[in-house]
């Protein structure tokens, strides 16, 4: 993992309660958002169910929701002081510490996986680990859904933008949908928000769902 990502890691543990109320929040009031994690939620039970990771889970609140859509979802984050939070308020569920870059999961072992803005504190050459490692843990036809802060500069794959937290970065979609298509994902589909839906700092939100090839594929 980048020296960077541990960075943010430690820094979220220092405010987690504060964190965790503000990002259960924002993520109540963003009904697109969780429209895309619900398409994910009913295609993997549509198609048999099976473990669902929520990668960079933070203090846990999309992996309760994953849970409360029926799904069998269990969370990883690299911050400990998050996971602790999230056994805390969650209880029941399963919550590891652990590089989203690096998972401890079985290959072929996984549904789903949902990526909800885990991949801003990420740098540029971390994107193609991350993906492969999302790759690598679906099983075949499995389900990824990818939300992140973008951009609309088709000239430029990744710009960085200051947050309150630790430097964070913003990715132009087909920048990570090339990375994705490059590790045997298929875009299934993708919302893309509009700026001015974003209150606190005017970007666009995009979140991709896609799929790993498989026979069906």
């Amino acid at each position: 993992m980048a020296v960077h990502e541990t960075g943010a890691a430690r820094s979220y543990g220092m405010i987690s309660e504060l964190y965790a109320d503000f990002a259960a929040g924002a993520f109540e009031s963003d009904p697109l958002g969780r429209s895309m994690i619900d398409v994910l939620a009913k295609s993997v039970m549509a198609s048999g169910g099976g473990p669902v990771l929520d990668a960079g889970c933070g203090p846990g609140h999309v992996t309760a929701y994953l849970r409360g859509s029926g799904v069998e979802a269990f969370g990883v984050d690299l911050s400990e002081g998050l996971v602790e939070l999230a056994r805390t308020r969650h209880g029941g569920i399963r919550f590891e510490v652990g590089d989203i870059g690096a998972l401890e999961v079985e290959g072929g072992s996984l549904a789903g996986v949902v990526s909800n803005y885990s991949i801003i504190h990420s740098p540029p050459e971390r994107l193609a680990v991350i993906m492969a490692e999302f790759a690598r843990v679906l099983a075949p036809e499995g389900y990824l859904m990818v939300a992140f802060q973008s951009h609309e500069d088709p000239g430029a794959g990744v710009e960085t933008f200051d947050h309150q937290v630790a430097m964070a970065y913003r990715y132009g979609v087909d920048h990570v949908l090339a990375e994705a298509v490059a590790v045997g994902l298929v875009e299934q589909a993708r919302l893309v928000m509009a700026p001015g839906l974003d209150a606190r700092r005017g970007f666009s939100q995009a979140h991709l769902l896609l799929r790993k090839a498989g026979v069906g594929l």
